[in-house]
């Protein structure tokens, strides 16, 4: 009886045999394979690449810490996803259109966008506004606009998340005070204000105030919501736009992961107990084409912060370490070129998110690299979820991909070399330090010019726009906002300054400014202003007033 042999000489024999002469014949198409984080792939995996893994430390069950397999024992054998279409264009009344029209065809959740006026604190009648009113979301001047948004569709009933964070604290009151004007009580009201601030200086820029005062408004904001709005997520940690602006999967994990960690540290300097709020943080991150790393990604990212939550910051309560995260497939991914491409672009980013175990999901629109998207756009967008979560089949198993040598090795690899970058951000002094000095953004714009040159070589083939290119016409169903918009918003805004109580304008903001100079939590005054008709930009001036404002060095 011969003796049996161990997986490492069967390895060797395998080499040496089988593979020698399949590459005698057949070379490989390249050198070395690589995910876009720049982690060399194995050609083959097998359980020698987890020798040291301990099952019980590394995965555990789902539902319990540290919540590789999901954050609930169930997953979507218990309840789907969220399926939260971003939408958000020209004025109040169109969005009301667009939201219900969503929710007739199934969404079950709403995700709001606003203009750009909107989110950095500008009335649409501001000079600065002119030729930007409704463009890239809705115009939001004064609750009136809220009160038409939300016409007809139930607080108490539907989930919305709103894209905003400079102004988040002004349109979560307006979000308030609808509710309270249809009857709904503030504990009932669910959903996320991105409230994001940090990521604003890496690599978006709709920034108003410098750092720490914009990190006194977060935390306020926690301190608000975890007495009054008890299933209010108070912050929607966001590795999204930092992706999109050109940083790798490992980049995007150890990035928001650090802003994670400033956070609660700045609500725990704020006399905040961790087990008080972190129930209520939640996560935001893009979802690219490398199928693989993608779905390693998420599972990396909750084993990481579970473990920051515990370990750092002596969090008690499971609740108080899972990673619950919204998911967008990812926009920097889609071409103009053969836009039919970006259904089959944001299939793979879907499931992909699926398969990591999101809570919620946008599904970008094959039209987006044009402009908002279409109607019919929207719809197959949408249909593309409602696929995977009833056909597919890969929502009857938790977590089906677990146990994969590939996948676990890929997500030990992610999170290890996340934890490098956060152990050197931790040594700068923290994530805000980390963005003063300009070092993620030095990081990400790197990581964005080797991935431009790289589809410039073409080492990384993009379907239709360096390979694969067919002569096509432009596409010709495209959403334009009509700039009369523009004017029919200053006109709504102006008849709604008519009407106000001036004297409680002036009440209100007056004490606005006095909390903002004191060390009385904003969001009460925020709250009261917005119930007197106060517009963002006369809010966000009172703040101008007291704060100042940011300009990057």
């Amino acid at each position: 009886m011969k003796a049996k042999r161990g997986p490492k000489q069967e390895l060797k024999i395998w080499k040496e045999t089988t593979l020698a002469n399949a590459l005698n014949r057949f070379p490989e198409r390249r050198e070395t394979f690589k995910t876009a984080s720049e982690i060399e792939l194995n050609r083959l995996y097998t359980p020698l690449d987890l020798e040291v893994f301990d099952y019980s430390e590394k995965l555990g069950f789902p539902g319990e810490y540290p919540f590789t397999r999901g954050v609930q024992p169930t997953m979507y054998r218990g309840r789907l996803w969220t399926m939260r279409q971003y939408a958000g264009f020209a004025t109040a009344e169109e969005t009301n259109k667009r939201y219900r029209y969503l929710l007739d065809h199934g969404q079950t959740g709403l995700s709001m966008a606003f203009d750009l006026p909107t989110q950095i604190g500008y009335d649409s009648d501001y000079p600065l506004s002119t030729g930007e009113v409704g463009k890239v979301g809705v115009a939001i001047d004064t609750l009136a606009d809220m009160e038409t948004v939300f016409q007809g569709i139930p607080l108490d009933r539907v989930s919305t998340s709103m894209t905003i964070n400079a102004t988040a604290v002004i349109l979560l009151a307006m979000y308030i005070a609808v509710a309270e004007k249809q009857g709904v009580k503030p504990q009932s009201i669910r959903g996320t204000t991105q409230n994001e601030i940090l990521k604003e200086y890496v690599a978006r820029g709709t920034y108003i105030f410098p750092p720490q005062e914009s990190m006194r408004i977060v935390t306020d904001i926690f301190a608000f919501c975890k007495d009054h709005l008890p299933q209010w997520n108070t912050i929607s940690i966001s590795g999204y736009h930092m992706r999109e602006a050109g940083c790798t999967a490992v980049q995007e994990v150890a990035f928001t992961m650090a802003d994670g960690i400033a956070y609660v540290e700045a609500a725990i300097k704020a006399g905040m107990d961790v087990d008080s709020f972190a129930s209520r943080l939640s996560f935001f991150f893009g979802c690219h084409n490398n199928f693989l790393e993608e779905i390693a990604k998420f599972r990396a990212a909750r084993r990481l912060w579970a473990r920051i939550m515990r370990e750092r910051f002596g969090a008690k309560k499971d609740t108080s370490c899972m990673l619950r995260f919204h998911t967008q497939t990812a926009g920097c991914t889609l071409i103009p070129q053969q836009p039919d491409n970006n259904i089959i672009r944001v299939t793979l980013q879907a499931l992909a998110a699926v398969l990591g175990g999101t809570q919620s999901l946008h599904t970008n629109s094959r039209d987006e690299a044009y402009a908002t998207p279409t109607k019919d756009s929207v719809t197959i967008a949408l249909r593309t979820q409602q696929v995977i979560a009833h056909e597919s089949g890969v929502t009857d198993i938790v977590d089906p991909l677990a146990g994969s040598f590939a996948l676990e090795k890929l997500t030990d690899d992610i999170e290890a070399k996340a934890l490098e970058y956060i152990e050197k951000i931790d040594s700068m002094g923290g994530a805000i330090k980390a963005i003063e000095s300009g070092f993620m953004q030095n990081e990400i714009l790197n990581s964005a010019y080797t991935y431009q040159k790289a589809i410039e070589n073409q080492n990384l083939i993009i379907v239709g726009l360096n390979e694969f290119v067919t002569e096509e016409e432009s596409l010709r169903d495209v959403l334009k906002i009509d700039p009369e918009v523009e004017r029919y918003q200053r006109e709504k805004l102006a008849r709604v300054k008519a009407k106000r109580d001036l004297s409680r304008i002036k009440r209100t903001l007056g004490a606005l400014k006095e909390a903002a100079e004191g060390n009385g939590n904003i969001v009460p005054p925020v709250l009261d202003a917005v119930r007197a008709y106060a517009t963002v930009g006369e809010i966000s001036d009172t703040l101008r007033d007291v704060f100042g404002e940011y300009r990057e060095s």
